[in-house]
């Protein structure tokens, strides 16, 4: 059996092979509308159609390939919904995605780069598992470079998609007070982390929108793990006078929330009937299994994949270098569970 063609599919679709040709080569946006290119990817998956991926690559001087190097693929529970994201926009627009690893190790991510390179992929998103700033290698050339959760140490240097974390501490602190709370404490993260500054700020932003204070006893920087959210909760919490502990409280991660319901259980504080709880990340296999099942603010990893790659392929688009000012700040949503009530105490 002949391999299928581009005429083939353009037959199929009902389209012009000029048309099969925008979208197998990433120029579809603008030129063909939604409906079209749909029948088109129908059409080809149908007759089994992949285009000429060498032949493509020889005419026009690209791979077809974009190359994705991360710090910590294999440990992070986030890698997985980022790189989803970067695989199916890649491939939306005729693209695949080489995906490599540095583990945080300077030796193989220079390692790293050189296959990149080796290989003449059209352009590299470098992501970070956890938002962090941080210093691109001088081999990644800021035209054909997309930073995705983490920023250049020499502002303007590379382009960037970074998720809106003073945003989402604003949104943990808001999903109280519209519940009607007013006695909210902070748990954040490590001080001289970009993401946890970001989600105290905004914890403060909110409070300050309501106009609320924040307590200095009940904003604490415990850390991003299980005991230090229950030493920081006992902290808030541990008082004989019900009345003098917050009814709220927000928290640097999910990791900290959990430890914010153990202290709570230990203390013998009903969450969400004496206690709401706030957590950041939405981690995998750990906000939705919680008792109750924790309301949390999410982190947007696939879209932040999928957008450094959709302004990644614009510029190869329109054979055009990477704008390295150019900045895109995701919204991180709220997802509601049952670890928030309007506020109540025992009797």
């Amino acid at each position: 059996m002949n391999r299928p063609t581009a005429r083939d599919v353009a037959e199929l679709a009902g389209v012009s092979r000029a048309a099969v040709s925008f979208v197998f080569s990433g120029r579809a946006q603008g030129n063909l509308s939604a409906g079209t290119q749909a029948r088109i990817r129908a059409a080809a998956d149908e007759l089994g159609y992949r285009p000429d991926e060498v032949a493509r690559s020889l005419r026009t001087r690209r791979s077809a390939v974009i190359g994705m190097l991360s710090d910590e693929i294999a440990t992070s529970p986030f890698a997985g919904r980022m790189v989803l994201g970067a695989m199916e926009a890649a491939r939306a627009r005729g693209h695949q995605v080489l995906l490599l690893e540095s583990r945080k190790d300077p030796a193989l991510e220079a390692e790293a780069v050189a296959e990149l390179r080796a290989r003449r992929v059209d352009g590299i998103v470098y992501a970070a598992m956890s938002m962090r700033s941080t210093s691109v290698p001088a081999a990644l050339a800021p035209e054909r470079c997309v930073l995705a959760n983490c920023v250049a140490r020499e502002p303007g240097s590379y382009a960037y998609v970074v998720a809106d974390e003073r945003g989402g501490g604003r949104s943990a602190v808001e999903v109280l007070i519209r519940a009607g709370h007013r006695d909210i404490a902070l748990l954040g993260g490590e001080t001289d982390n970009i993401a946890a500054s970001d989600r105290a700020r905004g914890f403060g932003d909110g409070l300050r929108a309501a106009g609320l204070k924040a307590r200095p006893e009940w904003t604490l920087r415990v850390g991003w793990q299980i005991d230090e959210g229950y030493a920081g909760a006992l902290r808030v919490l541990d008082t004989e006078d019900p009345d003098a502990r917050p009814t709220g409280i927000v928290c640097a991660n999910d990791r900290v929330a959990t430890g914010v319901l153990l202290a709570a259980a230990s203390l013998g504080i009903s969450v969400p009937d004496d206690l709401s709880v706030v957590g950041y990340d939405d981690q995998d296999q750990m906000a939705d299994h919680l008792v109750p099942a924790l309301t949390t603010i999410a982190l947007p990893h696939h879209a932040m994949g999928a957008a450094a790659v959709d302004l990644l392929l614009d510029s190869v688009a329109a054979d055009e270098d990477v704008d390295p000012a150019t900045q895109r700040v995701l919204e991180c949503p709220v997802v509601e569970r049952a670890s928030v009530v309007a506020p109540g105490r025992r009797a």
